[in-house]
């Protein structure tokens, strides 16, 4: 380490980087309760409301305040390519030649992966975060024990009372480093299961559209 670089500088950077690894864990996981919680109450009552209307354009003429979440939006693009499609030129517009059930399936499933994308998001940095935030806090200790064998070699005394403050002193950072892995760790393993589930029950939602948008048809 260069001369002029003052070791407790690094130490303190470290230790505030584990803050703010800390602060950053902390937002994601209320902000993902906040949005499973909220997705989910939207998913429920939508899906509701979608199989007990009498029809496709009973479903798609809900009230705003029961066609609100994922499942919601997913079947608004339905509703919108079903729309487009009894109105479009099939022999001008490539958009609209295939099987309707496949070009419908198509859109239904690119919407269902935004949303899949949008209950996905921070989850990486959540892992991220789990994984650096010990080698962090290792970084944070080798330069303390460093500083500290430096300064027990500079005041000339080995005792057990002059090594052992420096030493557990510097030990903290890894401690901290641990402590803020853990809950990004658990909260990802967490948030990831219940993504998969959340992405189930849109697939699920996706078939049952496209079986009720054709016989509907029929």
């Amino acid at each position: 380490m260069p001369h002029h670089i003052d070791p407790n500088i690094i130490i303190d950077a470290t230790l505030y980087t584990l803050l703010g690894f800390s602060v950053i864990t902390w937002v994601l996981i209320l902000f993902k309760i906040w949005q499973f919680v909220k997705t989910g109450y939207y998913n429920k009552q939508y899906s509701e409301a979608f199989w007990e209307a009498a029809d496709l354009k009973a479903a798609a003429n809900l009230p705003e305040n029961q066609a609100r979440g994922a499942k919601a939006r997913v079947a608004k693009a339905g509703f919108a390519w079903l729309a487009q499609l009894a109105h479009a030129d099939k022999a001008v517009s490539l958009k609209y030649r295939g099987e309707p059930r496949e070009l419908l399936e198509q859109t239904l499933r690119s919407e269902n992966q935004a949303e899949q994308h949008r209950m996905e998001l921070g989850l990486t940095m959540l892992a991220s975060i789990g994984s650096t935030a010990p080698f962090v806090g290792l970084f944070g200790t080798v330069l303390g024990i460093m500083h500290a064998m430096h300064e027990i070699s500079a005041s000339g005394s080995s005792s057990l009372e002059v090594v052992a403050g420096p030493i557990g002193d510097a030990l903290i950072a890894t401690a901290i480093g641990i402590a803020v892995a853990v809950p990004a760790v658990l909260a990802y393993n967490f948030f990831t299961r219940r993504a998969k589930q959340y992405k189930a029950s849109l697939e699920h939602f996706v078939d049952g559209f496209l079986h009720i948008a054709f016989s509907d048809k029929a």
